[in-house]
């Protein structure tokens, strides 16, 4: 094996050594990564490389060169020791990462949590033309389809064929003329005409009438030849074909729905959200953004912030904002509606409304406010994880009261975080409950 198989060997270690997803979802630096971008560290793998060997230097102890022998001072680092100015290096070294867009990300996500969500195309973007598929009756010429055509001809050629010299031969029948002839072909089922049969009979010679004695005496000395064997004998002359067996082929039609999704991301910043708490609120909402953002073909996030009061903010200053104050959830879900109703419309967009907080809220707020108003919200699905570590405090009631009031609900889920460890237990809850 070669140096350059033994370096592609290593990295594809440093890859299969790619930290565990769920590992870097609970522990690793979720901020390190992009919206669009997730770096996932890989723990260190050095590779195979050449060092250049100072063979006229010697080495320690062997006093050649002008070394010290063993014992003797070394002296004061000379320039080169550092960087090429001699100063000590200050850059630190570069750390790996396996890099994946939101796409293969949430395709990851479900391999790991054993989940597969299928989005929703509701609004059509466009019609565009399959494959010809379709007939109809009428269109350009050039789109005739002749096999058709041909095929309706020969079904209407063989249904109407008929042995003309076996039915020749019934005209000599003594004392018959066309019309006997006609209503013996219709008994024995010969689809033959009567303008067929009475334009025949005029050109039967005299000499040739009465050669029979009866129709049973000419059917047992004459052989009735099948539509196949006079095909094969004389050949396919001719095909009827008719206006009405003509078809055209049309492209089928089909509609495009785009994917698009808007979630609504709520977290409360109120005093009582500490370090801890907010942690475990970035930890469990970042991979859904990454996730849901790899499962749609456009996906936009709203974000909200709230203590007393509730505003709207921007991404980075969601994950990162910190405040104080008293809480009143319904202040959140008010300005999510105002928001959803204005500009993403529930017949055209998939909507995910999450809220995240210590569960702690003002009195009878959740009851009176933010039930009636989860109701109203059209969604796909509503989620509430509470972050609460080392368990639920006394006053922390919000959750376990939209639980009970919302039980007849299968699009609500609420999902219980007291440690990093809890997470994909969240996530799994929250997106297993919208695949079903």
């Amino acid at each position: 094996m070669g140096l350059r198989e033994d370096i592609e060997r290593f990295r594809e270690v440093g890859e299969d050594r790619r930290e565990d997803l769920s590992e870097f979802i609970s522990y690793g630096d979720l901020g390190g990564s992009g919206p669009n971008s997730i770096k996932i560290p890989i723990k260190v793998v050095d590779l195979p490389k050449f060092e250049y060997d100072r063979l006229d230097q010697g080495g320690v102890g062997q006093g050649k060169g002008g070394t010290p022998d063993v014992g003797q001072p070394v002296g004061q680092p000379q320039p080169g020791d550092g960087d090429e100015d001699g100063d000590p290096g200050e850059e630190g070294g570069e750390h790996e990462y396996y890099q994946m867009d939101p796409e293969e990300f949430a395709q990851e996500l479900d391999e790991e949590l054993g989940l597969d969500l299928e989005p929703k195309g509701k609004e059509v973007i466009e019609e565009i033309e399959g494959d010809f598929t379709d007939v109809t009756r009428s269109g350009p010429h050039s789109t005739l389809d002749f096999e058709r055509l041909f095929k309706e001809g020969l079904k209407r050629k063989l249904a109407m064929d008929f042995d003309d010299d076996f039915v020749r031969e019934a005209m000599k029948v003594e004392g018959q003329d066309a019309q006997s002839v006609y209503r013996w072909c219709r008994e024995r089922n010969i689809l033959v005409s009567l303008p067929w049969i009475e334009d025949a009979w005029t050109k039967i010679p005299d000499d040739e009438r009465g050669k029979w004695a009866s129709f049973e005496e000419m059917e047992e000395n004459v052989e009735r030849s099948t539509t196949l064997q006079r095909i094969r004998r004389d050949g396919l002359r001719d095909v009827p074909f008719r206006r009405e067996d003509e078809r055209y082929r049309h492209p089928e039609i089909i509609e495009e729905k785009e994917k698009n999704v808007v979630v609504v991301n709520i977290r409360d910043v109120s005093g009582s959200m500490r370090e801890k708490k907010r942690e475990l609120v970035e930890r469990t909402f970042t991979p859904l953004d990454w996730y849901l953002t790899g499962k749609y073909d456009n996906a936009e996030f709203v974000y909200i912030a709230h203590d007393a009061e509730a505003w709207q903010v921007d991404r980075d200053e969601f994950f990162g904002i910190r405040s104080g104050g008293g809480t009143r959830i319904s202040s959140a879900y008010a300005l999510a509606k105002e928001i959803l109703d204005e500009q993403y419309p529930w017949a055209e967009w998939n909507r995910y409304v999450f809220a995240a907080g210590d569960s702690e809220n003002s009195s009878n707020d959740t009851t009176e406010n933010v039930v009636p108003l989860m109701r109203e919200i059209d969604a796909n699905l509503h989620a509430y994880v509470e972050t609460q570590p080392g368990g639920t405090a006394i006053n922390a009631t919000h959750a376990e009261e939209v639980e009970k009031a919302l039980d007849d609900q299968d699009n609500v889920v609420v999902a219980h975080v007291s440690s990093p460890e809890d997470v994909i237990d969240a996530i799994y809850t929250i997106l297993s409950t919208e695949a079903e």
